[in-house]
């Protein structure tokens, strides 16, 4: 893959991210911050000048820098992801589905629920920066 061609799929991803993240900021329903996480990473692979705009935005930078430091999850945007998936969950419970696809998303949405638990809500105090 040519130079030229690795840095267009970085950034069109970046670009759709983004993208994304700014319908969420319009759509209660849906996140901003997954969306900017993934462009804030695509963009540091083939748009840097993004990605130092990403980390330098006064109120979404601090969560993307704490984010790739310590894996961190504010406590209510967890709390909306995970009842965002249950009220999911209970809807494909009686929707027509097969049985199969059911129980698979219903074990992805509750892994990832499990995995949201276990995320720190907040930057370790001993963090020197």
């Amino acid at each position: 893959m040519t130079v030229f061609l690795r840095i267009l799929v970085w950034r069109t991803i970046a670009i759709l991210a983004l993208l994304l993240g700014l319908i969420g900021l319009l759509l209660p329903i849906m996140p901003t911050v997954p969306f900017l996480l993934v462009a804030a990473w695509a963009g540091g692979k083939g748009w840097p000048e993004l990605e130092e705009k990403l980390l330098a935005h006064p109120k979404y930078g601090p969560q993307i820098i704490a984010w790739r430091r310590y894996g961190v999850v504010k406590r209510r945007p967890k709390v909306i992801a995970i009842v965002m998936m249950s009220g999911s969950a209970i809807m494909l419970s009686f929707s027509p589905a097969p049985l199969a696809v059911k129980l698979a998303v219903i074990t992805i949405m509750a892994t990832v629920a499990i995995w949201l638990v276990l995320r720190p809500e907040e930057i370790p105090h001993n963090d020197p920066s």
